[in-house]
């Protein structure tokens, strides 16, 4: 954890949601980490500050990477190698800076790389281009929504985009219901009425319908997190989640996370960590306290992850491809702020957690 109507490079629609539905998880084929095992007691919190400052780092250190060609604007330009990357730093960097504390270093570069996003669509106008070259595609919209709940507004931007939402095509777009949820957790940020129910959508997703848990494969196991986010609002409010979706998560997040971790899903392994952070109530200590040990294994000392596979231990200035790795390493970020940020809350019962 800003879409297109696309797929990612393994299937996975949307740009804030880049990473493709992998393999059911299976035997890695080369050792790598152990699977978790029992917890140890603190685990998480005397890994997580150095996991979050070294992910931020390596993203910072590249941002060049991130960068929109001179032709984004072109028909012919890939949405998903382009403004895709772009979106999700801007919407999982918002997240951290959100979670983390002023004055601090990781609030200082998150917020520094969600400026240099804003700049690259320069200060929404492209985006604003983008929208009336497809005034049809949500895409332009929910990369501005993951702005628009930062703060970041433009005035041009929402005054085309509101009789857009307003339209019978808009409300009748045919997508996945996780894919809906994420329109609506954007129209939410903008600001206008949203073209559905949240509740009744969630109903039609994989997660809503507490699916058997033995059917949980990286199809599946993106769009639950997915699902979460969008609820939660990239898990700045966890008490969205209703009591029935939360007792079903905290069932089997321990098993799928296992199932991850024995096949080098790491991706999807900060994924599943991000949403149990984002759980509403006491955190899961346990199992954070025995994964992030195993995840922050996984991360290179430059900071960044591997999607999947072997870890690569050899001293390297960039030892994954940037495509490879730029997102897990996002998400590992994402995940560790809100890990740190559930573990370390005071949480009122009643209430929406959130930061403002």
């Amino acid at each position: 954890m800003t879409t297109t109507a696309t797929q990612g490079p393994q299937g996975h629609p949307d740009p804030a949601d880049r990473r493709g539905a992998g393999p059911r998880p299976a035997a890695p084929a080369h050792p790598g980490p152990a699977p978790r095992e029992h917890a140890s007691p603190g685990a998480a919190l005397a890994v997580l500050p150095h996991v979050l400052r070294t992910a931020l780092a390596w993203t910072d250190a590249h941002r060049a990477e991130f960068a929109l060609p001179d032709d984004v604007l072109d028909p012919r330009t890939q949405v998903n190698a382009t403004l895709k990357p772009l979106g999700e730093l801007a919407q999982l960097c918002s997240t951290v800076r959100t979670a983390t504390a002023p004055g601090t270093p990781e609030h200082e570069v998150a917020g520094a790389l969600v400026t240099y996003a804003w700049q690259e669509v320069s200060q929404g106008q492209l985006l604003l281009e983008l929208l009336r070259a497809e005034p049809f595609a949500a895409y332009p919209y929910e990369i501005y929504a993951a702005f628009a709940g930062y703060g970041l507004r433009h005035e041009g931007f929402e005054a085309l985009a509101r009789p857009l939402t307003a339209t019978r095509a808009w409300a009748h777009t045919e997508q996945h219901a996780n894919r809906q949820l994420g329109l609506i957790n954007s129209e939410r940020r903008v600001g206008v009425v949203t073209h559905a129910d949240a509740g009744a959508v969630l109903s039609r997703t994989w997660l809503g319908g507490l699916s058997e848990p033995w059917m949980f494969e990286g199809p599946s196991g993106y769009a639950l997190t997915h699902t979460v986010f969008h609820l939660t609002d990239w898990g700045r409010m966890p008490d969205r989640v209703p009591e029935k979706t939360d007792a079903y998560l905290r069932t089997w997040l321990p098993a799928w996370v296992d199932g991850c971790l024995e096949s080098g899903q790491w991706d999807l392994t900060g994924e599943l960590l991000a949403v149990a952070a984002s759980l509403p109530g006491p955190a899961p200590v346990e199992l954070l306290d025995a994964v992030w040990p195993v995840l922050a294994d996984v991360q290179h000392a430059t900071g960044c992850v591997p999607e999947t596979g072997v870890p690569v231990r050899e001293d390297a200035p960039d030892p994954y491809p940037f495509i490879d790795c730029y997102h897990s390493t996002l998400v590992t970020a994402f995940a560790a702020a809100l890990s740190l940020r559930s573990l370390t809350d005071e949480v009122t019962p009643g209430r929406e957690r959130h930061t403002p």
